[in-house]
């Protein structure tokens, strides 16, 4: 059985120590691109880090609670400029201080009437600036709106908020399901909003480089070192070229489009055998050429039938056949090819291949002979004898004619040449003179549009793509096609 490509050979002791360097820097490539991926998406999905709960079905009020998940956005904040929003900020503390002022004191108590008043001027603060929009969480307050309006049954979230946050209704309502209410429903949607600082371009703040400059470096490092280890296999190779080759780590340097680095991680990871992906790449790659050669051959078939029709149906096709004369070539250090071809192949002819035909031949005219004379009524011994004597004599000037044929003769070649340089001037004008001509091109060029139809339709009738790739299996993973046959 073939032994397929990634089916490496076994390594040299030599080669460990850099198998071994090339894995650690795979596995590091991969935690970088780890790390770049939740970089890239931790803006959209800071929501999720902060509140660690997953929404399944946004449609429904389904929440996963993942509470052993880490609360990193305190430090992943600093990264990205993120600053908690004066505003959002404001009502979350001063809602503490209600909630702290009401467990202590009564309703009726001045302080708490004050901080409730404070409080549903906050809220119909945060309806009337949206503070959310510089955070892009528009939606959040929309929210807010929606579930003041459903807790209080009314269709203004102000008229909702106020009716809330009033004396008249917490005395009707426990403030410890009120205080649920608005610590679970509505401060997790506030937390959300942030305010982002800008840098000295005037793009948000981004000090993910500061993370990325290490990982760039050690890949810097492991390019240098692989270009090194090319020109000691090949010294001949300059170190420009060295470092084309790693054309593939281009995306582990670059700050930008670092999403791209999956394509060099890939790779790496399967240079290193930590991955296999030559199989994939072998059954992707066979499919893409068979569909090429297919496409490749059919592409010139066309081409050059239609070349040979334009040819063949072209007017000056007698001067193109009057060019083949010797005199009309254009290179004077040309040989007469087709003459020592022609030099090559009649003695072989005559010499070789008439003489081994002699029973055939004598058998053949003999038949002829019997028939024809006197209506078959000739002996037998008669026409045998005729057909002995008749094609031994040809074979005898055969045989003769090749032999001189094939020495080296300046008068035969010049005669030769002369011969043919008549016959093609009789064939042009001939063409030239009669009808033969168009007649001929018409048939010509309908056999060859027969040709290039029948082609296509063998094509099809093979199955293309998919038996072409069939076969190929079975040429490279069949034991008995692998294997030579035993000679009988």
């Amino acid at each position: 059985m073939i032994r397929p490509r990634w089916q490496g050979l076994p390594q040299r002791p030599h080669q460990r120590p850099w198998h071994r360097w090339d894995q650690t820097i795979a596995l590091l490539a991969v935690a970088n691109l780890a790390w770049v991926l939740f970089d890239v998406s931790y803006i959209p999905l800071r929501n999720f880090w902060l509140q660690r709960n997953l929404y399944p079905l946004p449609t429904l009020p389904l929440v996963v609670p993942l509470p052993w998940l880490p609360d990193i956005t305190p430090f992943y904040d600093q990264v990205k400029g993120i600053e908690p929003h004066r505003s959002t900020r404001l009502y979350r503390e001063q809602f503490n201080s209600l909630d702290l002022a009401l467990n202590k004191r009564e309703l009726t108590d001045p302080l708490v009437i004050s901080l409730l008043e404070q409080q549903l001027e906050l809220t119909q603060r945060l309806m009337d600036t949206n503070p959310f929009v510089s955070s892009g969480n528009t939606g959040a307050l929309e929210k807010i709106k929606s579930l003041l309006r459903t807790r209080a049954d009314e269709e203004s979230a102000r008229a909702a908020a106020t009716q809330l946050l009033g004396t008249d209704y917490l005395k009707q309502v426990s403030w410890t399901d009120e205080r649920q209410f608005w610590r679970r429903q509505i401060l997790p949607l506030v937390e959300i909003n942030y305010w982002r600082s800008i840098d000295a371009s005037g793009q948000p703040t981004d000090l993910s480089w500061r993370i990325d400059l290490p990982f760039q470096l050690l890949f810097l490092l492991d390019i240098g070192l692989r270009s090194l280890r090319l020109r000691r296999r090949y010294p001949a190779i300059s170190w420009r070229d060295a470092l084309l080759r790693r054309w593939i780590d281009l995306p582990l340097l670059l700050p930008i489009g670092r999403v791209l680095r999956i394509v060099p991680v890939t790779e790496r990871l399967s240079g290193a055998n930590l991955i296999q992906l030559e199989p994939l790449r072998a059954v992707i790659s066979r499919g893409v050429v068979a569909l090429l050669a297919l496409e490749l051959f059919e592409v010139i078939t066309i081409r050059v039938v239609d070349a040979l029709q334009q040819l063949i149906r072209s007017p000056q096709l007698p001067q193109r056949i009057r060019s083949l004369c010797s005199h009309q070539s254009t290179d004077l250090r040309a040989q007469p090819e087709l003459i020592e071809l022609l030099r090559l192949w009649v003695p072989l002819l005559m010499v070789q291949v008439g003489p081994s035909l002699r029973p055939q031949l004598v058998e053949l005219l003999h038949h002829v002979l019997r028939n024809n004379l006197a209506d078959g009524l000739a002996p037998e011994s008669i026409s045998r004898q005729l057909a002995s004597g008749a094609v031994d004599s040809l074979l005898n000037v055969s045989r003769s004619t090749g032999e001189r044929l094939g020495t080296q003769d300046e008068v035969l070649s010049s005669l030769g040449t002369d011969t043919l340089d008549r016959f093609w001037e009789e064939l042009a004008r001939v063409l030239e003179d009669g009808p033969v001509l168009e007649r001929s091109q018409i048939l010509m060029a309908s056999m060859l549009e027969e040709l290039k139809l029948s082609s296509f339709r063998q094509l099809r009738d093979q199955g293309g793509v998919a038996e072409l790739i069939s076969e190929l299996d079975g040429l490279n993973f069949n034991p008995s096609a692998a294997q030579p046959r035993d000679q009988p």
